[in-house]
């Protein structure tokens, strides 16, 4: 087998910091997801501003999530060709774009193609970063995966907090629904710019072997299991940032308090996701580590929508806890079950499309339970479903197999 040129000690980044690479990871996991929580927060606002009618609102709750998947596939050949973090520092810039083209103002009633586009554009963006994280984290980072990992998912976690619970008081204080979406474009630009020294140090060096030679990840068990739990998390985690305050607001919730439940449930996850793969890393099976994530995180969905309201932020807590360790622990199984940068960028393309292609059926589901029902309740049955398969799949995908090249 050909080492990938990114693998060798001579490739290690040596003129830009090991410190500074990380500060990159992180800040540019910090604008990762705020895409998905920031609409959702202003949901009800945006719908009586544009007259968005029901299924636009559950459109554009969906497809980002689909995007996804649909483009995590082209992220290897995109990393062999130009390289990880150029791929990355790519993927920021289209984000850019697509963050300031969903803010467009237009007349009314004509909002729906603009906010569509944007958001295109913006998840295609997403789906490319999301699938070089983890490559970067094995081939930069290898002696830190476990620390690493924790980081920028936690990071990730974060951004989907800044989201839910920084978007309704922007909107309040200048009462435009597009410049309280608009305002995310600029974090995303600053990381971007960070990037520049890191590509410019990275021209060669970080490109990643993806030749199809070797075994194939297709052919892997173990692949699979990895792959069947990011489904059956995703289905949670998108759930969770499109229709939780959504959910809340319909229990009587009003929209300050329940972008804060929701930011708090967050910055749950955000725990969840730094511990998570820390203890993962030193254990030789993760198999109950999972489950226990898996449990959680249905349990605790289950009772946002049926529990108590006294017990709400108990229950989002839960929910947030359980959250952000399964959804760590599902990436950082693609670094602990690969033997090499090029491996895991292939595992991670292939978990990461097939994952939130098919995960994002859960958030089409909820928004259909609510437009035919009229509430959410039904939708803990599919919750219940949802943890099941992932306390399954995460048992098995926890146990002390790799995925040989």
């Amino acid at each position: 087998m050909t080492t990938s040129p990114a693998s060798g000690p001579s490739n290690r980044p040596a003129a830009v910091s090991w410190i500074y690479l990380a500060v990159c990871v992180v800040l540019v996991s910090l604008n990762l997801r705020t895409l998905f929580s920031s609409i959702s927060a202003i949901l009800p606002e945006i719908v009586a501003a544009t007259g968005l009618p029901a299924w636009g609102a559950t459109v554009l709750t969906t497809v980002p999530t689909t995007l996804l998947g649909l483009f995590a596939p082209f992220a290897p050949a995109l990393a062999r060709r130009f390289g990880t973090w150029q791929v990355l520092a790519g993927a920021l810039v289209l984000l850019t774009l697509g963050l300031v083209l969903r803010s467009v103002p237009v007349p009314d009633g004509g909002a729906m193609p603009t906010l569509l586009a944007g958001t295109v554009v913006s998840g295609a963006a997403i789906a490319l970063a999301n699938v070089v994280l983890p490559s970067i984290v094995k081939q930069d980072f290898s002696e830190h995966q476990g620390l690493m990992s924790g980081l920028y998912t936690t990071a990730i976690c974060g951004s989907a907090a800044l989201g839910a619970g920084l978007t309704f008081p922007v909107y309040e204080a200048v009462g435009d629904w597009n410049l309280a979406l608009g305002v995310w474009s600029v974090p995303v630009a600053v990381a971007a710019a960070l990037l520049i020294p890191v590509i410019l140090r990275h021209r060669s060096s970080a490109r990643v072997s993806t030749s199809t030679t070797g075994r194939s990840p297709l052919t892997s068990p173990v692949a699979w299991h990895i792959t069947a739990m990011m489904v059956c998390q995703a289905m949670t985690s998108f759930t969770c940032f499109a229709w939780l305050a959504p959910i809340l607001r319909e229990r009587g919730i009003d929209g300050g308090p329940a972008g804060g439940i929701v930011a708090f449930s967050i910055v749950l996850q955000m725990a969840g996701s730094l511990l998570g793969p820390v203890w993962a890393t030193r254990l030789r099976s993760q198999s109950w580590l999972n489950v226990a994530a898996a449990v959680l995180t249905g349990g605790g969905f289950i009772l946002a929508i049926h529990g108590p309201l006294s017990g709400i932020w108990w229950w989002t807590g839960i929910l947030g806890v359980g959250q952000g360790a399964l959804t760590a622990l599902a990436l950082t199984m693609i670094t602990l079950r690969s033997t090499t940068p090029h491996m895991a960028i292939r595992v991670s393309g292939m978990m990461q499309g097939l994952g939130y292609g098919l995960g994002s059926a859960g958030t089409f589901i909820t928004g259909q339970i609510f437009a035919t029902t009229g509430s959410f309740g039904p939708a803990a049955w599919l919750f219940a479903a949802s943890g099941l398969g992932a306390a399954t799949f995460g048992w098995l995908a926890g146990r002390d197999r790799t995925i040989a090249d």
